[in-house]
């Protein structure tokens, strides 16, 4: 399983870069989308929907809104549906915190709707940081998604001893929590050296680059919930040993916002 995944990365993580630094904006947008419409058909049994033809008529009215959010998103829409992004994932958080001891989020439908909130911002995000030719800020989110990942993975097969959160994800735990926002935090203060910031700018990036990593850990306890809740153990198998692309890009999807409106509020603009 360690082999499958290693070799995945290996594949996945080069073509993510070429799509960033020779992908125009448009081809990247559609890129995107691809891989989150992708996502989207993995959500629905998330949701509790299995026949063939609701799934279709979800993807397909998500590749729907994508197409005219190309076509007719401007700056402060985005910033309207990122900051309702953030909103959610407020929300997310104290239902992952809660978890069992919730309801009201478990019918199909509010799930089916929920997906759309964790999908659109992310591709919203990503469209604006390349929109703005953000190419090192776009491959920082990309580091700190994958740095908090491998750096939890190690630290919790070596030091893991508390359990994170028993009841959404058993294998994850505070000490591999840990070891991921500290790669988080090599990984902003590289970054805030390679882009010659002055020093507030660079406190606040080491700052925001944190904040992302945790984000991107609720990213993926949120989807843990919702398979746990629904007795799923992956959202998919298209990719040898990691699953579903939903279950690669779960991170992505709430460290994005998180990430995008940060540098735009930290950095005057991204």
């Amino acid at each position: 399983m360690l082999k499958q995944r290693i070799l995945t990365a290996l594949i996945l993580a080069p073509i993510a870069l070429l799509a960033v630094f020779f992908l125009p904006l448009d081809l990247f947008s559609v890129f995107v989308a691809v891989a989150l419409l992708i996502g989207a058909w993995e959500w629905t049994p998330l949701s509790g929907v299995q026949r063939l033809v609701p799934r279709v008529l979800y993807v397909l009215g998500l590749a729907l809104l994508l197409w005219s959010l190309q076509l007719l998103l401007s700056p402060a829409h985005s910033w309207v549906l990122l900051l309702i992004a953030l909103a959610f994932w407020g929300v997310a958080l104290y239902w992952v915190v809660r978890y069992p001891d919730i309801d009201g989020w478990g019918s199909s439908v509010l799930r089916l709707l929920l997906g759309l909130l964790v999908l659109i911002p992310c591709w919203i995000a990503l469209v604006e940081l390349r929109r703005a030719e953000s190419d090192a800020l776009l491959v920082m989110l990309l580091l700190l998604v994958w740095g908090a990942d491998v750096g939890a993975y190690a630290a919790g097969k070596t030091f893991g001893r508390t359990k994170l959160a028993p009841a959404v994800s058993p294998g994850k735990t505070r000490e591999g929590f840990w070891g991921g926002i500290f790669s988080c935090l090599v990984i902003g203060v590289g970054f805030s050296i390679y882009l010659e910031l002055s020093l507030l700018a660079q406190v606040a990036l080491v700052m925001l680059a944190l904040v992302t990593g945790m984000a991107s850990v609720l990213g993926d306890l949120f989807e843990s919930m919702l398979k746990r809740h629904s007795g799923i153990k992956d959202s998919g198998n298209i990719l040898p040993g990691h699953g579903g692309v939903l279950d690669r890009i779960d991170s992505l999807t709430a460290a994005a916002p998180v990430f995008v409106l940060g540098s735009q509020l930290l950095l005057g603009g991204v």
